[in-house]
């Protein structure tokens, strides 16, 4: 990164930073004290490549800090995962999903390869999977047969999928099974928002992820009006996720959940409840 890129980002860190702790989300704990609202993480990547850039104690630790209660948790590869759900950290709730991906370059092949399907199979029968994703897929792409396989699959095991898609694919996934459940990662990016509601509107079974996602807030970091009105409109379809694909991410991870807290502290409190938890733990709720 130049001088000026990493002089730019402490700027905007600085300006979040500011914001957030003005305008942070609260709720009353046990004790009567003010506390950060807890925040379930709906787009956690572990990976391990070939190492993960925290241990699983580190990771735990960071969790707890940021009161992020909850995670939907993917790797690359699934060994991430595994670990988290061997370690059984009390008080974080952990929902696994499978990443249909061994290594970063099946990205781009996955939807026409029959050794992911085999894959997510195999990890299935470790018994304690809740979905499959986060996966990217992208137009007609999702139309191949692998893609429809893997659809059927989460289907018939009661299973999510978790998709970084544009609306076309998210559409075509929902042809293949009507009962699919989709978990929209990043919720379209800037797709405009009329789109976004015309997609949840008609899919009842999908739910927007809001990492990356942009137009929710302006410059100074107030909730834009028209997600203001789609938060209203649909409260209990969004999640909230921090996409830690790279070592970046985590280093900026008590950010994100700050920036998450600035926004949600200008919606209504129940409303806000459900987008940082709520909708998460109805979801994805400890027994099945």
């Amino acid at each position: 990164m130049t001088l000026r890129g990493r002089v730019l980002r402490s700027a905007w860190r600085s300006a979040i930073l500011l914001v957030a702790f003005a305008g942070i989300a609260v709720t009353v704990g046990p004790s009567g004290a003010n506390e950060p609202i807890e925040i379930f993480d709906a787009h956690m990547h572990y990976n391990w490549e070939p190492k993960p850039y925290y241990s699983v104690d580190e990771l735990v630790a960071l969790f707890k800090k940021h009161r992020v209660t909850g995670i939907l948790s993917t790797s690359r590869p699934n060994a991430g995962t595994h670990a988290l759900m061997e370690a059984k950290p009390p008080g974080l709730q952990i929902v696994p999903f499978i990443r249909p991906y061994k290594v970063r370059a099946d990205i781009q092949t996955w939807f026409g390869d029959p050794f992911i399907f085999d894959l997510v199979q195999e990890e299935f029968k470790r018994g304690y999977f809740r979905g499959i994703g986060e996966f990217h897929i992208s137009g007609r792409n999702a139309e191949t047969e692998w893609v429809k396989k893997t659809v059927d699959f989460a289907v018939a095991n009661d299973l999510y999928l978790h998709a970084h898609a544009d609306d076309v694919a998210v559409e075509i996934l929902m042809k293949h099974n009507p009962h699919a459940r989709i978990i929209w990662a990043h919720t379209g990016f800037g797709l405009p928002t009329e789109r976004v509601a015309e997609m949840l509107a008609k899919y009842p079974k999908v739910w927007g992820e809001l990492s990356y996602r942009g137009g929710i807030v302006g410059g100074s970091g107030k909730l834009t009006p028209e997600w203001r009105a789609l938060f209203e409109r649909f409260p209990d379809r969004f999640l909230l996720g921090s996409d830690t694909w790279i070592n970046e991410r985590w280093e900026s991870y008590g950010e994100t959940m700050a920036g998450y807290r600035v926004w949600l502290a200008q919606l209504p409190p129940k409303i806000a409840a459900q987008i940082a938890h709520g909708n998460a733990r109805a979801l994805f709720a400890a027994e099945r």
